[in-house]
């Protein structure tokens, strides 16, 4: 699992800087490169919220969407068992590929624990 933080309906991913002694993350699923940083769990926690705070300001601000639009498509790269597998489980559902692939992932999400806690 990768390290993550959350707040209101953003993640941001985390990493340590072992020479500079700091975590630093970036915020997820938008279309900036919006940053924060913290020499502790708790300075990192602050500036995560005051990162996302200042991004939903700015983004009123200018009008700007808050979210990274998404399309709806995607490629993958999977094992080529897997795909066999997988094309002939969705002939014997009576479905498309691109409907089990897509009901795969919903179940995933819907039946994944959360195991990382929000502020």
């Amino acid at each position: 699992m990768k390290d993550i933080i959350k707040y209101k309906d953003f993640v941001g991913s985390l990493h340590f800087d072992s020479d500079d002694e700091i975590f630093y993350g970036k915020l997820e699923g938008v279309d900036d490169m919006i940053t924060f940083e913290g020499a502790s769990v708790r300075e990192l926690k602050s500036t995560f919220k005051e990162a996302v705070e200042d991004y939903l300001n700015i983004c009123e601000e200018i009008g700007k969407p808050v979210y990274k639009s998404f399309k709806g498509t995607f490629n993958i790269r999977i094992n080529p068992e897997l795909h066999k597998k997988a094309a002939k489980k969705s002939v014997e559902l009576g479905i498309s590929l691109n409907q089990f692939v897509e009901r795969a992932i919903s179940e995933m999400i819907e039946n994944s624990k959360d195991r990382v806690h929000g502020l």
